[in-house]
């Protein structure tokens, strides 16, 4: 119950636009899915994930490399900045090296 509260409470303060969409954040027991999103249409943007790929570490290293993966694609698609949206993670480790290998990549939130 409090995971659904704290996401609900973490996303009531943030809207994705064109200019600026929301980085939206997923870690499960066996994947990580990123993806960037235009809340006035509600079109994903940039996709990254671990599902279907060969990559292999840890899930720290796998948190790593979709943020890079998703900075890329952000770049790619023109995008610089972003809101990150953590869902009902909080902002440590794995969210953490996520966000980081992102900001690495230029996208900028």
């Amino acid at each position: 119950m409090k995971a659904i509260f704290r996401a609900n409470r973490t996303r009531a303060k943030i809207h994705g636009t064109k200019e600026r969409p929301r980085l939206s954040v997923n870690i499960s027991n066996q994947h990580v899915t990123a993806q960037l999103i235009d809340d006035d249409k509600g079109a994903t943007l940039a996709y990254a994930t671990t599902v279907g790929s060969k990559l292999k570490g840890t899930k720290t290293e796998l948190c790593a490399k979709v943020g890079e993966e998703i900075g890329k694609k952000a770049k790619k698609a023109g995008i610089k900045k972003a809101v990150f949206d953590r869902g009902s993670k909080l902002y440590a480790g794995r969210m953490s090296a996520l966000a980081e290998a992102a900001r690495k990549e230029g996208l900028e939130f």
